[in-house]
């Protein structure tokens, strides 16, 4: 993004002639610097996380019969954040430009620090655990992947997934958007439209995810997939680098789209965005009323279905197939990855790399949806048979 000009032909040439040895070369070594952002970022949000007043908000019973407790302040915790951010910038105490030139040194601690992070969750899973909810499926390489606990915790308060995936995570995202707008605006004295389009549209997603951190904290990221190497690593190093690399490709490349286009982008990625947003409303109102809510101005339709626990107890959970939910059963992932490819699209077709994160979502995504689906397949049976007969479609309406 930074040195190939987001070019992939570039950027295989170069190792091509280079080989092994071009890639040692050009690979960022961690710095005293790196290390010292990283540390100040990190420790401000986990201080924010433990410190801010928050509603308090149960998460859903595991199968073990666990029911984990949670402090709702993302929202706060965001806002803090970026306040704190810019107005260091504006007052000349720290200037965010300093993050983007020591980018590949941070990836690179990143990657590195979050390696060695996963093995303290991996240990801590078989010396510590926090809860019922971990255990070994008796395959080391497994056991680091996919993780040991499903809701480790640092003490009593400091939940490790609500850091790494959301307030390291999430929140990272927030950072490294402004960071980028703020890097072409010393660099050229002035913002682009299409950086702008991109940074506006990345920061209303992340505002919409901590307006609904609270409904996360039940999605199968928190609820279902365990504190490992695939969640932890991922939201760690993968979401700061790869989730913000549209804006990352801007900060040198920056394309004037003229004030039409760049309303028409930011129009439909505001939609898409509150698509999205509404999907997820609608089916935590749902739940949240047990049923007794009205869905597009209607009573929902619903399915009851029985299911039996771990334990060997039956219960009820109800699955909605009105709305948007009875588009399809994963209808919420389209206007999400549309979202993605509008905060991309301003730095138009020139390269392929920027558009690298609309293709992995989109990857990410439709294995989520298939995942989810076995799941739900296992627990639920019959009843599972008699949703997809209501709702056919998995995630695209009329084709897939």
């Amino acid at each position: 993004m930074v040195h190939a000009d987001g070019s992939v032909i570039k950027s295989w040439d170069y190792l091509r002639q280079n080989g092994l040895q071009g890639f040692i070369d050009i690979w960022p070594i961690p710095t005293a610097v790196a290390w010292k952002l990283i540390a100040c970022f990190g420790a401000f949000e986990a201080a924010l996380q433990l410190l801010l007043p928050g509603k308090r908000v149960e998460g859903p019973i595991s199968p073990t019969g666990h029911r984990p407790v949670y402090k709702a302040n993302g929202v706060a915790s965001y806002a803090v954040t970026l306040i704190t951010y810019l107005s260091l910038w504006w007052f000349g105490i720290f200037n965010p430009t300093i993050v983007y030139d020591h980018l590949g040194e941070i990836y690179s601690a990143l990657i590195f620090g979050s390696f060695i992070f996963c093995i303290f969750l991996y240990i801590k899973g078989h010396l510590a655990p926090s809860s019922t909810d971990s255990g070994s499926c008796g395959n080391i390489i497994i056991d680091f992947y996919w993780g040991m606990e499903l809701y480790p915790r640092i003490g009593k308060n400091f939940d490790i997934k609500v850091f790494t995936n959301c307030r390291f995570g999430m929140m990272s995202w927030a950072v490294l958007a402004v960071t980028y707008c703020i890097k072409q605006y010393e660099a050229n004295g002035k913002v682009e439209d299409s950086m702008l389009v991109n940074t506006i549209l990345m920061l209303i997603y992340v505002t919409k995810f901590f307006l609904w951190e609270a409904g996360y904290w039940s999605t199968m990221d928190i609820a279902h997939d365990r504190a490992g190497f695939y969640i932890c690593w991922g939201c760690l190093v993968w979401v700061p680098s790869v989730y913000t690399s549209p804006g990352m490709y801007l900060v040198n490349h920056p394309v004037h789209l003229g004030t039409q286009l760049a309303l028409f982008i930011l129009a439909a990625g505001i939609l898409c965005i509150y698509i999205n947003y509404d999907c997820d409303r609608q089916r935590q109102e749902f739940r949240r009323t047990n049923g007794r809510c009205l869905v597009w101005g209607k009573a929902p339709s619903k399915i009851v279905a029985s299911y039996t626990t771990s334990s060997g107890e039956t219960k009820q959970s109800l699955l909605l197939t009105s709305g948007w939910w009875g588009l399809a059963r994963h209808f919420h992932y389209v206007p999400e990855i549309l979202a993605a490819f509008f905060w991309t699209v301003p730095a138009l077709f020139n390269h392929f790399l920027p558009y690298f994160y609309v293709i992995f979502l989109t990857i990410l995504l439709f294995d989520r949806a298939k995942r989810d689906d076995d799941r739900c397949r296992s627990k639920y049976g019959k009843y599972w048979k008699i949703y997809c007969q209501k709702v056919p479609y998995r995630i695209i309406p009329g084709i897939y």
